[in-house]
């Protein structure tokens, strides 16, 4: 018997995530039936739109169900196919806090032929690296020598986004928790200047870093950035809604938002299933980039599937350096 472990959700969260709120559950692998896939996951991703999915409330996508495999996206090898779309080893991208996912083929997507480790679908070539690349094109817009922010910059969302902004000539200003990921920011990834909003003086370090206001702002966080955010951006400047962990436990009342009447700012949401047919079109830009050297890229990785829940709490604190994952196998 092949046994599989799984991370459930067991209980919702009331206030912040702890290791209670999962459960892990052993069992023997799944068998494929007609037009089903089952693959042996290698690396589990840890993002944290899963935070907002542990809720009961109504979103875009549907909550975890109590009882339920927590939600996630996985990259591994497929073990048995009943699907005349993929064959034994192919590398697929899959789903769920699990070993072994089995899997309508429809649902699954081959990871392309390329020499970047399978880890990095997952992240700069994944779903992050897409949002960060769709989302700056597509609703930041950037132009050469405009000033682009983007909040939690050293993760995997917010680090291709300021490097992008930097290949479209653009000046790139980063906000991140403490001064070893603001170095890394910018000595590493090559940003202009980066605010850490720990450090007591938020709204006056933003200004002195964006001398001239800012065109662009790319928020992850919103809650108290994004306030401040509001206060520095120009006339006909663009906001990018990515995300708002800083209110994952707390709603934040903003106070500002008469700014984006008078400046006549454009603030979108977006969600990156909007660009799913042009997927190739961002993987293909990005790797380009890779193998320029013009983007870097950096990994935390926790070891073991039964690590999962406490590497995902310390994400949400903002414990991880990069993209935060878990080595299945």
């Amino acid at each position: 018997m092949t046994s599989n472990k799984a991370w459930t959700l067991a209980v919702r969260p009331s206030g912040p995530v702890t290791e209670d709120n999962f459960k892990l559950v052993e069992s023997e692998a799944p068998r494929p039936q007609d037009g089903e896939v089952l693959v042996r996951n290698r690396w589990l991703s840890l993002d944290p739109y899963m935070r907002f999915r542990m809720d009961d409330v109504k979103s875009y996508a549907p909550s975890v169900q109590i009882g339920e495999v927590m939600v996630g996206q996985t990259a591994g090898e497929v073990i048995e196919s009943k699907h005349p779309g993929f064959k034994a080893g192919d590398k697929v991208l899959a789903a769920g806090w699990q070993l072994f996912s089995c899997m309508k083929g429809a649902d699954l997507a081959k990871v392309p032929a390329s020499s970047a480790p399978l880890s990095y679908f997952l992240g700069v070539l994944g779903m992050p690296g897409l949002t960060a690349y769709f989302g700056l094109k597509e609703i930041g817009t950037p132009k050469p020598g405009e000033t682009v922010v983007v909040s939690a910059a050293s993760g995997a969302v917010g680090s291709v986004v300021g490097q992008l902004a930097k290949i479209a000539g653009c000046r790139a200003v980063g906000v991140a928790g403490g001064r070893q990921k603001c170095d890394y920011v910018v000595k590493e990834l090559g940003f202009d200047a980066c605010v850490d909003y720990r450090a007591g003086n938020l709204y006056r370090d933003l200004k002195e870093a964006c001398p001239k206001g800012a065109d662009v702002y790319f928020d992850n966080v919103a809650g108290e950035v994004l306030e401040t955010m509001l206060k520095l951006m120009n006339l006909r400047s663009r906001i990018v809604v990515c995300g708002r962990i800083s209110e994952r436990d707390e709603p934040y009342c903003h106070k500002n938002l008469g700014v984006l009447i008078g400046n006549r700012i454009k603030m979108q949401g977006m969600i990156i299933f909007d660009w799913k047919d042009r997927y190739l079109e961002g993987i293909n830009e990005l790797a380009g980039h890779l193998a320029q050297g013009k983007l870097k890229y950096r990994e935390s990785v926790a070891q073991g599937i039964e690590n999962a829940p406490k590497a995902f709490i310390s994400m949400l604190k903002g414990g991880n350096f990069g993209k935060q994952l878990v080595k299945l196998a």
